[in-house]
């Protein structure tokens, strides 16, 4: 079994309410005051499965190397204990490398963690291609957006009730986008084949010759 699990991440600022809002009623709705207190920030993980219409929201103070690889951990140890190998779609932050289990591990089990992940990084202008990027649109329109999160663990709270919710619907994603839309939409980020050319002037072309310039995809 070789699961197919996408990653991504965002931050989030969390903002105290300086008077307390006044309830709707049935002659006006909640009323809030425009002025609020900073209270630090968070950052939000989503992980989805796309396949199977599972999804993990989590939150933590940062979002450093071992957060990650921490994360990474905790979902191989529990949901994917069977997995032989996972396949981890992510795009190409610092943070999501090999190297951040052996800064968060022993050296050892970094290496077995290593060794049952395949790496599938995004193109670098085509993170959209994650499929936890929509999930995460999803979460923010759904659960965070127009809100106002005073502590970690409220928003842990409200995140953790939103992905409970759409598990429970087994939301699932049908993806349309296939190899040879993005041979065709992706052109710029597909690598180009073929030596470079020389500087200086192209040499003229025989008349028994056909010119055929790009790449190939």
């Amino acid at each position: 079994m070789h699961p197919v699990i996408c990653m991504d991440e965002q931050p989030i600022q969390l903002l105290k309410e300086t008077r307390v809002p006044i309830p709707a009623t049935k002659e006006h709705p909640r009323r809030v005051d425009y002025e609020y207190e900073r209270a630090g920030t968070a950052s939000i993980f989503m992980f989805c499965e796309p396949l199977s219409g599972w999804r993990q929201v989590t939150v933590r103070e940062r979002r450093t190397k071992i957060d990650w690889a921490r994360e990474v951990e905790e979902l191989l140890r529990t949901r994917y204990a069977s997995a032989e190998k996972v396949i981890l779609v992510c795009d190409n932050l610092n943070t999501h490398t090999k190297g951040a289990f052996y800064e968060a591990f022993e050296p050892e089990k970094a290496r077995q963690i290593v060794r049952r992940l395949e790496f599938r990084h995004t193109p670098k202008h085509g993170s959209w291609l994650n499929i936890a990027e929509n999930e995460l649109s999803a979460m923010t329109r759904q659960c965070v957006k127009d809100r106002r999160f005073a502590t970690i663990e409220l928003l842990r709270s409200e995140t953790a009730a939103w992905h409970q919710r759409s598990n429970a619907k087994q939301r699932g994603v049908d993806w349309q986008f296939k190899v040879g839309d993005a041979r065709v939409k992706l052109k710029s980020v597909y690598p180009k084949s073929g030596r470079r050319r020389p500087c200086g002037p192209r040499p003229p072309t025989p008349p028994d010759v056909l010119s055929v310039s790009g790449g190939f995809f």
